[in-house]
């Protein structure tokens, strides 16, 4: 085996893994130029590398798995979510995607998450491709060449998207699969090129250690700082705006999808971000537009007609079309990429419906109770065979990356809200506006950031509020440089009664949602359920 760049003492072939070639570590430089020496990327005319994932451009929820072991049977939350498989399943897995990788050539990477050094988890990442190893350095953290020549690494990701399971033999639903194995701590990917796979497979692994073995809270959010430093968290599933959000010239930005809330900091599991990039412009989103720079990823996009700019309305691959870059192309990203603890909480959801205000101010009843509830809507593309938005509760603003059961989350954030009284959580939508979609409109984003700064700022502390007939949260009068009539969802539809009938259903399915935790929640959360005031019979 010949191998090239500067290592950690680590052996692949002590791993299982017999390669002709391992190239270890390589610069953001190099391994845009192997991609493009194989023909696996072109460059856009601002310098980054663009790549096409293939068949898969989202995340395959259905075909992640758990193995279910002494570690994790008894404290993974199996179902739909988790989907358990047995040692044996993975060890032959992973003998097989060995195999395939025997006599090629691999990318290498030592990397880790949490920015905190009290919780840092070392990586190791083998991928079939160089770009995917470009991801993996944008994406995660980036140790220091002396830091290198000693890391022993924690886990272990290896990436085949060559390899295909035969699920008659395999035990996968398919081809494709992400396998993760606590016990023996490796994310074995198959199947799939798509990015994101590995990206979440780690937050899936933070997800358990750190409620499980430190008392954590990991979370689904964004967060930036204040120059005061006062930390802001933005949860919310992908495509409700928590990169977009999060990137404020007048704050630094902590990280834009993935933290931890420990007794101290709040701090980025991540070294980079992966923002969306439909419908991109400097003009909405300077910060990611100024982003895409050599070194930075660009995944499922199209050009212009004969040309190599970017049109980044072009959605015929895919809605989810992606940007990955190291945080620091962010100009104004704090390194280390941690702060203090949170003074504003903002719980990001695209309502499909129109029926939710732009923004309220919950109760701790209330912020309890939309956490565990985590409404929104899937966003077209984000995961395979969504083509537009559809209605779904997601508990903690992100249950398919969620081991534990979702109770065990919000008995964290409750505890932490009880400790610390002075921290406002509002509700913002970010959905639809005059009428459900397809009949209402988009929030406009400039609004969206009038609103998050005001609460920011200071300047709804002494606003005058007004209940929600039905979800009973606090809507201000007024808001500086938004129109009022907009705070009042049922102002902006034509049709009174057509939105007071559309308020009861999404009610009612908030109701039904919440069933399932009811009994592992107290009486103080269960009042803050919405009030279905007439029979949409």
């Amino acid at each position: 085996m010949q191998e090239f760049g500067k290592k950690s003492p680590v052996s692949l072939t002590d791993l299982g893994l017999n390669v002709a070639t391992a190239h270890w570590n390589l610069s953001s430089e190099e391994l845009v130029q192997a991609s493009l020496a194989l023909g696996q990327g072109v460059l856009n005319d601002t310098g980054a590398l663009c790549v096409n994932t293939g068949k898969f451009t989202g995340r395959s929820p259905k075909d992640k798995f758990t193995v279910k072991d002494n570690i994790t049977e008894h404290s993974v939350d199996w179902g739909d979510v988790n989907i358990p498989v047995t040692p044996d399943v993975f060890d032959r897995l992973f003998v097989k995607v060995c195999g395939y990788l025997a006599g090629k050539e691999v990318w290498v990477r030592d990397s880790y998450a949490c920015a905190d050094p009290a919780y840092r988890l070392n990586i190791l990442v083998v991928n079939e491709t160089p770009w995917a190893n470009l991801f993996c350095n944008d994406l995660f953290l980036r140790p220091s060449a002396s830091e290198i020549e000693t890391q022993k690494h924690d886990w272990l990701i290896i990436q085949a998207p060559g390899f295909h399971a035969d699920p008659a033999t395999d035990g996968t639903r398919q081809g494709n699969f992400t396998m993760v194995n606590f016990t023996r701590k490796v994310i074995l990917i198959g199947g799939s090129a798509y990015t994101g796979e590995m990206k979440k497979g780690i937050f899936g692994v933070l997800n358990f250690i750190m409620p499980h073995d430190h008392s954590v809270l990991s979370m689904h959010c964004s967060a930036n700082e204040g120059k005061n430093g006062d930390v802001a968290l933005f949860f919310g599933l992908s495509g409700t705006g928590k990169t977009t959000l999060s990137a404020d010239p007048n704050r630094a930005l902590i990280g834009d999808d993935e933290h931890g809330w420990a007794d101290k900091t709040v701090f980025n599991f991540e070294g980079g971000c992966y923002a969306k990039c439909i419908d991109l412009s400097h003009e909405k989103e300077p910060e990611i537009y100024a982003a895409i720079k050599p070194g930075a990823l660009l995944e499922n996009i199209n050009f212009y007609p004969g040309s190599n700019v970017v049109d980044y309305a072009d959605a015929r691959i895919t809605e989810n079309t992606r940007a990955a870059y190291p945080i620091h192309f962010i100009a104004n990203s704090k390194e280390p990429s941690y702060g203090g603890l949170p003074k504003n909480i903002f719980f990001l959801t695209c309502d499909a419906f129109g029926i939710l205000p732009p923004i309220s101010k919950l109760t701790k009843a209330q912020a309890m109770y939309h956490f565990i509830s985590g409404y929104t809507a899937k966003v077209a593309g984000t995961e395979v065979g969504v083509t537009e938005p559809q209605t779904t509760f997601s508990a903690c603003f992100g249950r398919v990356f969620l081991p534990l059961h979702p109770a065990k989350y919000a008995e964290l954030l409750g505890k932490k809200l009880e400790a610390d009284t002075d921290i406002n959580v509002w509700l913002v939508n970010t959905g639809w506006s005059g009428g459900a979609y397809g009949t209402g409109s988009r929030m406009k984003l400039k609004y969206t950031r009038s609103m998050i700064t005001a609460a920011m700022n200071g300047e709804l502390n002494g606003a005058t509020y007004e209940p929600h007939p039905v979800f009973g949260i606090l809507m201000p009068n007024a808001v500086p440089n938004v129109p009022s009539e907009i705070l009042s969802p049922r102002n902006t539809w034509a049709d009174k009664e057509a939105y007071d009938k559309k308020a009861n259903e999404l009610a009612q399915l908030f109701i039904k949602n919440f069933a399932k935790y009811a009994d592992q929640a107290n009486d103080e959360i269960r009042s803050a359920a919405p009030v279905v005031l007439v029979s949409t019979e």
